[in-house]
């Protein structure tokens, strides 16, 4: 049968997308960042997932804010990156799992989640930033990707609770896969930052610091945590971090093998984690 074999909490920060396509690594400014990397992507190689399910927020590309979903699977074969303003990411086309998407999809709904299904959609720097910091700038992504897009931008967003949950739930629809596959999920966005408004450029350690320090073995201390208190602590856009909660409702038994903060990243705090599964259902 497929199962979880580890997790990712990830920042998707658009301007590290740009650095490394730019080929800026070693530059002075980026260079503490990419160096961080480094023992991530050892680690990850040494997994050897088979497919990633990549949990992440749309940016207003694929999706109009006409129409929000709080939810929503990628069930297509592939997915090309989208053009935020200044033309589609050169990376490669991310190759879907849809057979794999499409049973996530049903046992979820039948686990009574309400969730949108996209047959065609693009995919912005939510979705490729985290596989550039995990893999580099490969010729194919090693690995096929199930994009779940969750409601971060556009009030009422779901609550930690109901995201750690759903991972709870994606969990139970990998395990019923009967394929032999190795999945690892990747929860992506935040740490603490904020683009707009009299705090813009806010960046709370202490906070990003608390997170990483409860999400590996207490995170029912994460999940408690009100849509007020992630604006008030980590800033407007440090919501994001609800999505690695759906990472951590995955995991029964994490091991922490790697972290990594840094700032500042463009105006917002980086972070990094991976976690090993030790746990076989």
């Amino acid at each position: 049968m497929a199962r979880i074999v580890g997790g990712v909490g990830c920042s998707h920060i658009p301007a590290i997308g740009a650095a490394a396509d730019r080929g800026m690594e070693n530059d002075a400014y980026f260079k503490p960042l990419f160096d961080g990397y480094g023992p991530a992507r050892d680690w990850i190689k040494t997994l050897n997932p088979d497919v990633v399910i990549l949990v992440y927020n749309d940016h207003a590309s694929a999706f109009s804010v006409e129409l929000v979903n709080t939810f929503v699977l990628g069930v297509a074969d592939d997915y090309e990156p989208h053009d935020e303003g200044y033309g589609p990411r050169p990376v490669p086309i991310v190759e879907g799992h849809a057979e794999l998407s499409a049973h996530i999809l049903e046992c979820l709904v039948l686990d009574e989640f309400d969730m949108a299904l996209a047959n065609e959609m693009t995919v912005d720097h939510g979705l490729t930033v985290p596989l550039t910091v995990m893999y580099d700038k490969p010729a194919a992504w090693p690995v096929r990707v199930v994009p779940l897009c969750v409601n971060v931008i556009k009030y009422p967003q779901p609550t930690g609770n109901r995201c750690f949950k759903l991972g709870q739930a994606l969990r139970r629809a990998v395990a019923s896969y009967p394929d032999d596959l190795r999945v690892v999920v990747f929860g992506t966005g935040g740490m603490s930052h904020q683009l707009q408004g009299e705090r813009a450029g806010l960046i709370n350690r202490d906070f990003d610091t608390y997170f990483l320090d409860n999400l590996c073995d207490s995170p029912d201390v994460l999940t408690r945590l009100s849509h007020l208190e992630y604006i008030r602590d980590a800033g407007s856009e440090g919501i994001e971090l609800i999505m690695w909660l759906m990472m951590r409702g995955a995991l029964k038994a994490p091991a922490e093998r790697y972290r990594f903060y840094h700032v500042p990243m463009s105006n917002t705090a980086a972070g990094l984690v991976c976690y090993e599964e030790t746990l076989n259902d």
